[in-house]
């Protein structure tokens, strides 16, 4: 037995919970950044007198952010580590928060800009902690641990939306956004934790690897079994750069080697995104104007929504262990998409005159988030398994950053299916009908795309 297959078979310590409380903490204040300029664009349509056109681009910068972040993330984090690329995402996030409370009144240009930054920083992060994260846990439990770091996400946005809730009239616009610098003090923490060894023993850094894997097992370097061998077969080296480290591949190379995975990741993680687009960005809406709830009502509702989110991440951490992912993103796909159907369906007979949808509606919206975004529990982890340690973060980056272009198409395929008046807020539910059916098909496609992934779930990682 080798140190890799040690740590797979121990039970989990203290210090690899450290590691999950890292990744969720870092994940939940860094995406409070990220949905907190929702907020803030609220805030500042009336004064500033913002178009349409104008809020919007704002917001889609961030997800012009989060592709760029998610290529370069992975690329960086397969060249000088993990953790470095952890405090570099840390600081390209909190430095560009920083730079937008510079801009000036009615300087939504320079707001827009900055969000770019955020963005990247954000979805750079999330795909260097899911391997991160996963390289130190034990097999048995691997897709539970590491999918908690994804989990609670949704956590962000009941903290953004709280932030906006208590302190928007004594902080201003300024003042929320100023609080996405807090998170700078995570450098202290990562600071703390060692480099993942998976990507050490890649880059040739024994001694570095054992002392790793000593930390996370809570055991002295002397107990530890010995190194694995190298892509050569040669037993790696103690001695520090001793041994040669696995090839960097350059990207023609990647391609040619892994289009498989990244094609299902790319598609699947696509269909996903999209799918549950619509949810995100007119649910409140809907069920205000077209149902007539109050804005007290529909917000209650959508607190229970973010909890059914929450449960469904959580739930498909746990289960994806136990029945496989394949099995697992096959069901949230389709019962995301019954969600959609469902909302369809009542917005379908609401419009035709039919009483009581309103209670349909928010059912199917229920199921949507539960098990549509519910699904982004392990979406990364799956991904981030279907490559080897030379290019996991490469592969899982590039593969959702491809799609993730769904955050930047999004607003105007929806403006497409639901015409013109979507722009200033005037939806009516017989032009929302036929962009709920294409987002229930898109969900059960993701479910049926990741089915031609490789199952992992009992598998070590390569």
């Amino acid at each position: 037995m080798n140190v890799v297959q040690q740590i797979e078979t121990r039970p989990m310590t203290k210090r690899q919970w450290e590691l999950v409380a890292l990744g969720v903490v870092a994940n939940v204040a860094e995406y409070f950044d990220l949905f907190l300029i929702g907020f803030v664009v609220a805030l500042l349509t009336k004064p500033w007198h913002l178009t349409g056109l104008e809020a919007g681009i704002i917001l889609t910068c961030s997800g012009f952010g989060t592709v760029l972040g998610s290529w370069l993330g992975g690329m960086v984090a397969d060249r000088v580590g993990r953790k470095r690329t952890f405090s570099y995402c840390v600081l390209t996030f909190v430095g560009f928060t920083a730079l937008s409370l510079l801009t000036p009144e009615r300087g939504w240009q320079m707001l827009a800009l900055s969000r770019i930054g955020v963005g990247a920083g954000v979805a750079a992060l999330n795909i260097t902690t899911i391997p991160y994260v996963q390289e130190f846990m034990p097999r048995a439990k691997r897709g539970m641990f590491t999918g908690l770091v994804s989990v609670f996400i949704p956590a962000g946005l009941f903290l953004g939306a709280a932030a906006q809730r208590f302190f928007s009239d004594s902080l201003g616009w300024r003042g929320l956004i100023a609080l996405g610098i807090i998170p700078v003090f995570l450098l202290l923490w990562i600071a703390r934790v060692p480099e993942s060894p998976r990507f050490l023993l890649a880059a040739g850094r024994g001694r570095e690897a054992q002392e790793a894997y000593a930390w996370a097992m809570e055991l002295p370097v002397s107990k530890l079994a010995p190194l694995p061998a190298n892509a050569e077969g040669k037993q790696i080296s103690t001695l520090a750069q001793a041994s040669k480290p696995d090839p960097v591949l350059s990207l023609g190379e990647f391609f040619r080697g892994y289009w498989r995975p990244y094609l299902v990741v790319a598609t699947g993680s696509f269909c996903f995104i999209l799918g549950v687009f619509t949810v995100q960005s007119w649910g409140q809406s809907l069920l205000s104007e077209a149902f007539g709830y109050s804005t007290v009502m529909v917000g209650t509702m959508f607190m229970w929504i973010s909890v059914a989110d929450i449960a469904g991440r959580a739930f498909s951490a746990w289960i994806c262990d136990y029945i496989g992912r394949k099995r697992t993103m096959l069901i949230y796909g389709l019962l995301g998409g019954l969600g959609a159907f469902i909302c369809a369906i009542s917005a379908m007979r609401a419009a035709a005159g039919a009483h009581g949808q309103g209670a349909w509606f928010y059912a199917g919206l229920v199921l949507i988030l539960a098990f549509g975004d519910g699904a982004f529990g392990i979406v990364n982890l799956f991904g981030a398994e279907q490559f080897p340690t030379p290019v996991r973060g490469r592969g899982l980056g590039l593969g959702y950053g491809t799609g993730a272009i769904a955050k930047i198409i999004g607003p105007a395929l929806v403006g497409l299916l639901l015409g013109p008046a979507a722009l200033h807020g005037e939806i009516s539910l017989s032009a929302v009908v036929p962009a709920l059916w294409v987002f229930g098909v898109l969900l059960v496609l993701g479910g049926l795309i990741y089915q031609f992934a490789t199952e992992t779930a009992r598998d070590p990682l390569s």
